[in-house]
């Protein structure tokens, strides 16, 4: 039986070259022409001016969130519907993170519920531009103009996006992405915090290096930093996924594009959108099982898997989590109504979507999932 992982790598250009220089020239560490190299390849391709790697996407959230000066008695608005890191970064930083439900159609952060989550303790909002589609970020901005707040582009799964013929990661004050396998370009581990703002690309520079003073007080320290740094190997396989990053964007895409065609006239599932002023690069193709299928999700992703079709579910909404339910945690308000949020998670999966997923392949997991869907 043919196996379809939900997503795996491709590294088919310059990688494997750029690190046997990266060895054979002993720069193996945090320093060394690769991390340079790919920082200023990504950020220009981003449309931004600085780009500061670090070991990890979660990284790369705390390092933004400390930049910024979000700490104790600080509220960070992010949508409910989000992995857990970002949320725990919040929390890491000493804030308190403020749910907000998500658009039914984007599966993005409502904006039209955001002001009314807005206290004279907020100071940032936290936008995840989910599974590829962006956020509608002309009004997030607004808001945050209106109300003097920070915005936090969480990118990390929105590599060559675009809003308004805008790439996301330079559509607020600040912007994270992961480099992680199943990302669209990959280092193994990885992360990236970009911004235009010359000040707090220098303030992100320190806060990854333990924060070091400058020629000979460099072992004094005026502020709490953090050993983020990225390595120069890793730095050597992210330059050559660069190097092609527009063929691996449209590949997701188009395989998008063609589980779209394939699965357009089931009636059993809502399948992603794509806003008219957006480009989604369809991170993970998902789709959410409708209301009479309801509770039954876990019983199709086994029956996909019994076919050798590996899938994943959506994530699980933050107010749901259960390490927020703990007495330590009581500071977090968990009690609010999130109905599409929680929905999604109840009922969303994704779909093999890996780069290198073939047509043949799409149509295996599309007629499985239809055969599956009947039955059930």
């Amino acid at each position: 039986m043919k196996k379809i992982p939900v997503c795996e790598p491709l590294l088919n250009g310059n990688e494997s070259k750029y690190v046997a220089e990266a060895i054979e020239t002993n720069w193996i560490s945090s320093s060394g022409k690769f991390i340079e190299a790919f920082e200023q390849m990504f950020s220009s391709y981003c449309e931004t001016d600085f780009g500061i790697s670090c070991s990890n996407g979660t990284t790369a959230l705390h390092i933004a969130l400390k930049a910024l000066d979000i700490g104790p008695g600080d509220e960070v608005i992010l949508p409910n519907f989000t992995l857990v890191v970002n949320a725990n970064m919040i929390i890491l930083s000493g804030a308190k993170p403020v749910f907000v439900d998500v658009d039914k159609n984007t599966w993005c952060i409502n904006p039209d519920l955001i002001e009314e989550k807005i206290t004279p303790r907020t100071k940032a909002i936290m936008v995840v531009h989910m599974y590829g589609h962006p956020c509608e970020m002309d009004s997030i901005n607004a808001i945050a103009k209106k109300h003097k707040l920070h915005v936090i582009e969480d990118a990390a799964q929105s590599h060559g996006a675009t809003y308004h013929n805008k790439k996301t990661g330079g559509l607020g004050h600040i912007s994270t992405f992961s480099f992680y396998a199943n990302k669209i370009i990959t280092t193994g581990e990885g992360g990236m915090v970009l911004t235009r703002d010359q000040t707090l690309a220098e303030k992100c520079r320190s806060l990854r290096n333990q924060a070091h003073g400058q020629g000979t007080i460099r072992y004094i320290h005026e502020t709490l930093g953090y050993n983020y740094r990225f390595s120069n190997v890793l730095a050597a396989i992210g330059l050559g996924q660069c190097e092609h990053i527009e063929k691996n964007v449209n590949k997701k895409r188009q395989i998008g594009h063609r589980y779209l065609e394939l699965l357009k006239d089931v009636s059993q599932i809502q399948l992603p959108y794509e806003h008219s002023n957006v480009t989604n690069v369809y991170w993970m193709f998902g789709v959410v099982l409708k209301e009479h299928l309801k509770g039954k999700r876990d019983l199709i992703m086994q029956k996909l898997l019994d076919h050798g079709i590996d899938t994943r579910s959506f994530f699980w909404p933050l107010n749901k989590q259960p390490v927020y339910q703990k007495d330590e945690y009581s500071f977090i308000n968990t009690e609010g109504h999130y109905p599409v949020s929680e929905f999604l998670g109840h009922n969303g999966f994704y779909l093999p979507s890996g780069l290198g997923l073939s047509s043949d392949d799409q149509e295996l997991v599309s007629d499985t999932l239809i055969k599956t869907l009947r039955s059930c």
